[in-house]
This record gives structure tokens, C-alpha cells and sequence, in this order.
């Protein structure tokens, strides 16, 4: 028996299949038993997942000084919030009022100390000035609430633990990335700047 043969017998026994095919425009398709010819066209999809549940409620942490994620950055939001200031940590977004945009990767080799430098004034201005302030990143989680910890440590002279457990009171979600957090610690409340 020959190898061409062999192969022939072997394809023989595998059991057909279906396989769903996406191409980049977001078209689906099934082929049929390994048929390029033989398939079922199904509804479109998109290559990426789509947020259906955005997260555009800013929380109140202290006295004019919201945090979120960068869903709350809607013109809308802000709007019904009456935020006159937005700190976005390293998420450009556009709006109408009073904004600062600080680069900063969410990884916990990121030098904090800079960031909050450029930060906690920016804050600290809006607040002074009783006016609504917000901080956002992107999902709102670790690089809001390593700003938001650090400007309460700063400004309301707040131990870490006791500046965590507030933010974290008011916004559940919220967790420092390890590197973040072991940054804050080694900060002493009314020095971080």
C-alpha cells in the first residue's frame, strides 16, 4: 500500500466539521465539512468586545473630588455633575472644561512620584476653588485611585490605609496595582510632593 494511499484512508475516517470563520470586517461564516463552497453566512460581529454596560458614574469621594473610569468623561456626565475639571491618567479624552491629560502606564514599575506631582496641584486647585473636579483612567480601578489616595495623603494628611479604605468605601472597584500601592506606603501623609 502506498503512502498516497494511506493518507486517502485516513482523510476517509476524519469526522466532518464545522468551522465558524471571522474576518476582520467583522463578517461570519460557517464552512461546512471543510468545504470552502459549502457555507452559512451568520450575523456579523465585531473583532473586539463591546462595552453594553458602560461605567459613567463618577462617585464622590470627598468635597468637589469625583473618581471613574473614562466613561464618566462624557460631555453628558460631566454636564450633570457639574465637574469644571477633569485629571485623566493616561487616557486622552476630549471635553469642554478645564482638562489635564498625565501619561502614565498602569504598571507597577511606573514612577508615581512624578505623576502625582503633576496631579495633586491640578486637584488641589479645583478643590480650593470649591469647584467639582474628576479623575479617571481608563476602567477607573488602579491609576484613579493611586491618584485619589495620593492627593488625600497629601492634602488631608490621610495615612494610607485610612485614604485605601475611603476611596474603596466609595468606589468598591477601585485596587492600586501592587507596585502603586507599595509606592503610597512609603509616603508620609502632607509629604508626598
Amino acid at each position: 500500500m502506498s503512502f498516497l494511499s494511506e493518507l486517502v484512508k485516513k482523510k476517509e475516517k476524519l469526522k466532518v466539521t464545522d468551522t465558524v470563520v471571522t474576518k476582520i470586517d467583522g463578517q461570519r461564516y460557517v464552512e461546512r465539512g471543510g468545504d470552502a463552497k459549502n457555507v452559512e453566512k451568520l450575523t456579523p460581529c465585531y473583532g473586539f468586545v463591546v462595552d453594553t454596560k458602560p461605567d459613567n458614574v463618577p462617585v464622590l469621594v470627598v468635597d468637589n473630588l469625583y473618581i471613574g473610569s473614562q466613561d464618566c468623561a462624557s460631555d453628558s456626565v460631566i454636564d450633570v455633575n457639574n465637574i469644571k475639571h477633569v485629571l485623566s491618567l493616561g487616557v486622552n479624552v476630549y471635553v469642554n472644561v478645564n482638562h489635564k491629560y498625565i501619561d502614565c502606564l498602569d504598571l507597577p514599575e511606573t514612577d508615581i512620584k512624578c505623576v502625582l506631582r503633576e496631579g495633586i496641584p491640578f486637584i488641589k486647585e479645583a478643590v480650593d476653588k470649591k469647584e467639582n473636579i474628576l479623575i479617571h483612567c481608563n476602567a477607573g480601578v488602579s491609576r484613579t485611585s493611586m491618584m485619589a489616595i495620593g492627593y488625600l495623603m497629601h492634602c488631608e494628611n490621610m495615612q494610607f490605609e485610612d485614604a485605601y479604605i475611603l476611596v474603596k468605601e466609595k468606589r468598591p472597584a477601585v485596587q492600586p496595582n501592587d507596585g502603586f500601592r507599595k509606592q503610597l506606603m512609603t509616603l508620609n501623609p502632607g509629604q508626598v510632593i
